[in-house]
């Protein structure tokens, strides 16, 4: 790595209601070996104590904000215009960093003398105890582009950090789905997307519903469509639509 790249990564924390899962976050954050980092928190205005748990970390805290929001893609938004650094990174309540040195373990695997658009790597599925379960089922490709998303995305949201001069606000339309479109719209401008071969995030494996699970997938097919068409979409993923002409109400 050459001596000058040291990066700064804007780390976005967005959180609701979520006290113990986020606990696990902040410290995953605040006890990384890489000390170019700015850290933001949007809280939701909050009920359950998380204002206790903010307060005890304020001082690792570059920017607050506790505020009622519309949803957690206007909150990302938020955390988004206040970032300054070079790379930005969602790590929601309940995500956290692999390990204590990830995000220097990532700033060593760049070998160009000038900072890649996009990095990327690999995502764990850990319980509540923060215990591995298994690795994500859709593993981050070897090479990554705009039409790789083709196929679902293969890169967990947390684990793709973009450049924060390429990063544009995340799409309100979308409730579920929005950072699959923000993804493929970073990879549509990126020109070099960095495979760091590393598994960055763990990410807490939780049920959501199947209602908000159906809508989810419905809005990555519109996703899809918008960018990739009709045909290539229909192409990849027909067994969905089937389940849709076939199981209307599902």
């Amino acid at each position: 790595m050459h001596k000058h790249l040291t990066p700064t990564f804007s780390i976005v924390t967005v959180t609701y209601n979520a006290g113990k899962a986020l606990e696990d976050t902040i410290q995953s954050v605040i006890t990384q070996t890489y000390h170019h980092i700015e850290y933001i928190v949007v809280d939701g205005a909050s009920t359950d104590g998380t204002l206790a748990i903010l307060n005890k970390y304020q001082s690792y805290i570059s920017t607050l904000i506790t505020e009622p929001d519309k949803g957690i893609y206007d909150a990302m938004n938020k955390g988004l215009k206040c970032a300054t650094g070079d790379y930005i990174c969602f790590l929601n309540a309940g995500d956290s960093l692999k390990e204590d040195d990830t995000l220097f373990k990532m700033v060593h695997t760049i070998k160009s003398k000038d900072l890649p658009d996009v990095l990327y790597g690999q995502t764990a599925l850990v319980d509540a105890n923060r215990r591995f379960l298994r690795m994500r089922r859709l593993e981050a490709p070897e090479a990554l582009n705009w039409k790789s998303f083709k196929q679902g995305m293969l890169v967990c949201h947390q684990a793709f950090f973009a450049k924060r001069t390429l990063a544009e606000p995340y799409d309100l339309q979308y409730r579920f789905s929005s950072d699959f479109d923000w993804c493929i719209r970073m990879m549509k401008k990126a020109k070099v997307l960095h495979n760091t071969h590393l598994t960055i995030i763990d990410y807490l494996e939780e049920g959501t519903t199947t209602q908000n699970r159906k809508a989810s997938l419905k809005e990555r097919f519109r996703i899809m469509v918008k960018h990739y068409g009709w045909f290539s979409t229909i192409m990849h993923h027909s067994w969905f639509v089937l389940r849709l002409l076939f199981k209307p109400g599902q």
